[in-house]
């Protein structure tokens, strides 16, 4: 279903919409880099309603069926790069706050007084904004396989930047299909087995849905603006999971401890051989941690529309 939020067209998926889970504890789901609502794994929305939550999810701004800002045109993302090496302050397009106040629209076009906020790469650079953005309304927080972006943080290894850096031959499905699968391939977990088949159906699915490679790169840009994130997490209080994988060769397993370093209290999760990815051996880890913490963090008496937001 499309909500307005924030000046935007939004899809969001939820599985409260009929009313049946209203009075559930709500899981806000934010997803990473070029990625949308469906890219969740099943197993782990399933896995999230079964334990007793209300999940929502929606698209980014940029990707999926949400809206697409292509009058803001294209960044360079190499002079966007080089501000943040020399220390100087990107403008890009919009911002990691934007994109936080997106997803605070969501909550709030729902009644939504308070939720639990989970983000998955980019996704957790958006939820730790959310949480310093608007700490009232966050339950907890779960950064998962993100970044505090600190300056000095490793980056990806070669072998995925010469990945990332290719460009499918046209435009076509079978191509497109053939890209995202090589880099799916490269960042993927290399201890925990996917089905190449099924990779490449959920693949074909996702480009049929939409695809934006301009969104992507204006989403690039806000992740390479956002500068002084680091520097706030301190004033995070909510209870915090930060989940990331010690084989992830695009966001280094140093972001993670990076993170949860910053924000007091946090709990990390580091896992062996988990890559850039949720496949499903890695969902069967992190949900029994998540559900765990998401229990800790919810009220004696869940509501979800308690004190509900106007």
């Amino acid at each position: 279903m499309k909500i307005k939020a924030n000046g935007l067209e939004l899809e969001v998926e939820d599985s409260g919409a009929d009313g049946t889970q209203a009075e559930r504890p709500v899981v806000l789901l934010i997803s990473g880099l070029g990625l949308q609502l469906t890219d969740w794994p099943p197993a782990l929305v399933q896995g999230l309603q079964d334990a007793g939550f209300r999940v929502v999810r929606f698209d980014n701004r940029d990707a999926g069926l949400s809206t697409h800002l292509d009058a803001l045109g294209v960044p360079n993302l190499l002079w966007v790069g080089l501000q943040h090496r020399l220390g100087l302050k990107p403008r890009p397009p919009y911002t990691l706050e934007d994109m936080a106040r997106d997803a605070l629209g969501v909550l709030d076009a729902l009644g939504i007084a308070r939720a639990h906020v989970v983000g998955m790469s980019m996704g957790g650079m958006i939820a730790q904004r959310l949480a310093l953005l608007a700490p009232e309304r966050v339950l907890s927080l779960t950064s998962i396989m993100s970044s505090s972006g600190a300056r000095g943080l490793p980056g990806p290894d070669s072998r995925i930047l010469k990945s990332l850096l290719q460009r499918p031959p046209s435009g076509s499905p079978v191509d497109l299909v053939e890209h995202y699968l090589r880099i799916f391939t490269a960042i993927g977990s290399p201890d925990f087995h996917v089905d190449e088949a099924e990779l490449r159906a959920r693949i074909l699915a996702s480009v049929r849905r939409s695809h934006s490679p301009a969104g992507t790169l204006r989403q690039m840009a806000a992740v390479i603006g956002d500068m002084d994130r680091a520097e706030r997490l301190g004033r995070i209080r909510a209870p915090t999971l930060v989940i990331h994988g010690k084989a992830d060769p695009l966001v280094p397993y140093a972001c993670g401890l990076d993170t949860a370093r910053r924000i007091p209290g946090a709990r990390m999760l580091g896992i062996e051989g988990m890559g850039h990815d949720l496949p499903s051996g890695v969902v069967e880890r992190v949900l029994p941690a998540l559900i765990e913490h998401l229990r800790a963090a919810s009220p004696e008496r869940p509501g979800a529309t308690e004190g509900a937001h106007p």
